[in-house]
Order: structure tokens, then sequence, then C-alpha cells
């Protein structure tokens, strides 16, 4: 929509300076009733819905407005001798008009208006926010001693009764705990409490209860950049830095699942008091989908795993007299779903980290696997939605699959397993590729 309206715009602009050269006038009236005109049907098309107002309309709801002020002081004003036509002043208005215009459509084209993915659940769903702080650890990424702080979301049935399992999400890379917030809300209205961690300085940027901000760390982004480029570490480095990561990963993720059982034995929030603290699952994506897999063998209260997209980093066990990645020899035992696009299944056979992965692992034999033919490694995100251009271009082209069927056969699935493994409703048989 954004897109349709900047080219009407440009196309209003470009026609009216084409038009005032040929006849050699301003029309300055006719311009200032148009752009009045304009205001008007923005504000009438934004309460009616057809614009969704949103921080994406902001910057040109302030254009259009000024336009709008200044024509309407323009044509009240007493009749003045009429200022005298130059072409190259018209040149000069129609480009800054046309930078003007562009540049207060950027938040509308980089983050469309669209469709939210479908949630079939019959509970609404309600969220809530909160900041856990944790006593036992110093944030390593400043020195001002501070403890780790760790932001947190919820979404859960609301207006409900009884209590409901406990699903844990863990974002990507550099990800926001919000980037799968369709999941989530599909998840919470069939009956789930989900809560998504914001790991601060591995996020790209959170914001705690008191205020304090915490943006993506740049040495850790540069690892992250690096990790991606063939040849910049070694696989010993490579180990040193996995281990590093998926420490601070999973200290997050413990921390705050215990945190939420605590909570949930006496706190009389009702979000906690929702909580069946006997069913918990875990998932994630990317680095998060690995911290995952790593909680699931851990810990002994993890009843189900989704993994959306990432290595088995707990899997793997270096061996320094050759410098290579071997799988662990132990069993997995975890229920564990995993969800690959062609950007990780291409690698699996390949690449050192996936080792683990490999689909003849015999310590995974009973793990489901499903790969999404087309789809790219941020399909399994909001991200696509929200601004197709941020994703194409993190992950370096469009992917093939239609970002709709992707997301929902995802939260689709990712119910259904959970319903199998938590609730033991159905019976979760996935396809090999969707």
């Amino acid at each position: 929509m954004g897109t349709i309206f900047l080219l009407i715009a440009l196309v209003f602009e470009i026609s009216f300076a084409v038009y005032s050269i040929i006849t050699k006038q301003n029309h300055k009236k006719l311009k200032n009733g148009i752009r009045i005109g304009l205001f008007v049907a923005f504000v009438i098309l934004t309460l009616t819905s057809v614009i969704v107002w949103s921080l994406r309309w902001v910057l040109l709801a302030i254009l259009l407005f000024l336009l709008a002020v200044k024509g309407t002081v323009s044509l009240i004003r007493k009749n003045t001798t009429p200022k005298k036509y130059k072409t190259s002043k018209v040149v000069l208005k129609t480009i800054f008009m046309v930078v003007a215009t562009v540049i207060a459509f950027v938040p509308a084209i980089v983050f469309p208006q669209h469709p939210s993915p479908k949630v079939t659940g019959k509970y609404g769903v309600g969220t809530a926010t909160y900041t856990y702080v944790d006593k036992n650890r110093v944030e390593e990424f400043t020195d001002k001693g501070d403890n780790r702080f760790v932001n947190v979301e919820f979404w859960y049935p609301k207006n409900a009764d009884g209590k409901y399992p406990l699903l844990v999400f863990s974002h990507g890379a550099s990800g926001i705990k919000v980037s799968n917030a369709s999941t989530y809300t599909e998840l919470a209205s069939r009956g789930y409490v989900v809560v998504s961690i914001d790991h601060p300085y591995h996020s790209f940027y959170t914001k705690s209860d008191d205020g304090t901000v915490a943006t993506i760390n740049s040495d850790y982004n540069r690892e992250i950049t690096n990790l991606n480029t063939e040849g910049v570490y070694t696989n010993e480095e490579l180990n040193e830095l996995i281990q590093k990561w998926m420490k601070l990963r999973t200290d997050d993720m413990n921390f705050v699942i215990d945190t939420i059982l605590e909570k949930a034995k006496s706190d009389k929030n009702p979000v906690y008091q929702r909580i069946n603290t006997d069913k918990i699952g875990v998932f994630g994506h990317s680095m998060g989908g690995a911290a995952s897999v790593w909680l699931g063998r851990e810990r002994d209260d993890i009843d189900a795993v989704v993994n959306i997209d990432a290595p088995f980093f707990s899997e793997l066990v270096y061996k320094k007299e050759n410098d290579s990645f071997i799988a662990n020899s132990k069993a997995y035992t975890t229920p564990i779903f995993n969800i690959y696009s062609d950007d990780v299944w291409g690698q699996l056979d390949s690449t050192p980290i996936y080792v683990a992965n490999q689909l003849n692992n015999k310590q995974f034999k009973d793990a489901f696997t499903t790969h999404f033919k087309g789809a790219k490694h941020l399909s399994f995100t909001d991200l696509p939605l929200f601004s197709p251009i941020l994703a194409n271009m993190l992950q370096g082209g469009k992917a093939d699959i239609d970002p709709y069927y992707c997301i929902e056969t995802e939260n689709d699935l990712i119910l259904k397993f959970f319903d199998d493994e938590l609730k033991r409703i159905g019976h979760f048989n996935p396809k090999e590729t969707y």
C-alpha cells in the first residue's frame, strides 16, 4: 500500500510540475486545494481503517498536515500580486517535494501494512512484559558491575480457566523477543502460556522496565558475522565461541524458567497462575534453537523441544588432535522436532557444525524432521511479513516460498507437536517436505 501511495504522490508532483512548465503558470490555488484534499483523504482512509494507523504513517501524516496548513493559510490570505512564474523555481520546488515525499514514505515501504497470520484458537490472547534481574550473575558486556537482567514477554490465554503448559522461546543471533509473535499468539490461543526472552546484548534491541536499553554488542555481532565467513575461525576457535554463546543463552533460559517456576508457587499474578509447571517445552530460532536443544539435554523438566533451523551445538564434540567436530555418542532422549530451511538443509552433510544434525545420527533416531522447500533462514520468523525488504537484505535474497504459507504451516506444526507431547492430543506425523 505504501508503494502504491508513493507512486501516486510522485506522479502528482511531477505531472503538476510539467503542467506548470507547459502553461508557464504557478497554479498555486489549484495546488493548495489538491494538497488540502490529499490530507482530508488521508484522514478519511485512516478513520475507515483502509490505512491502519501506526508509526509507519507518522512522517507522511506530518508532511501532509504541514502542506495542508500552508495551503489553507495561502488560500485565506487577502489577494496580493501573484508571484512571477519561473521555471527554475518550479523545478527546484518539485525536486524538494519529491525528496520529502520519498522520505515520508520510507517507513511505510520498509515496514508495509500487512494482514496478520491466522489465529485458530478459541482463547483471546493477553500479553505482559517483565524484567527479571539475576542476582547471581554480573553483566559481562558492561563494566558497571550491574547484575544481568533479562526481559521477557508473555502470551497467554485470556479469560480462561485452568492451567496450561509453559513454552519458552529464544530468538536468533541478533533477533528480538517478538520475532515470532504470530507463533506465540497462535499457541496461546490454543491453550499455552508462551514466554519469549530478549537476551540482552545478543538481541538487536531490548528495553527493561526501568528504561535501561541494551543493543547488540559490537564484538558479538562481529563474531556472528565472521561465523558465516569461511576461513575466519579455526574449528578450535569456533568451539570456544560456541561454548561462550551457549553458556550465556542457556544461563538466561535456565534463569527465566526457574524464576517462573518459583513465581508460579506463590505469585498471585494471573499470568503465573495459569501455568502448569509440570509441562514445559522450549523452542527457538537459529541460535535460540541451538540453546533450546542444549536445554533439552541438560534439564529433566523439559518435556519437548522444537529446533528451528539451528545446529545441535550441544551435541558437538571437538577433537583437538585432528581439529574436527564429531557428534555426541550419547542418545538424546527428549522429544524433538526439527524444522529446516533450504539454507540449513543444504549444509547438513557438508558443514562441520551440522555434523550432529545429520539425518543418519542414531542418537536422534526418534526425532521428527521437516524441510520447507524454498524457505530461507528468516522465513521462519515474522520478519518477511513485517518487513520484506529487511528480510531479503539480511538473508541474501527473497525466499521462493509464500511467507504466509510458511509461517502458518510452521505455526500449525509446532502446535501439533506440543499438543502431542505436552497434552497427549492427536498424533504428530509431519511430512518430510512442505
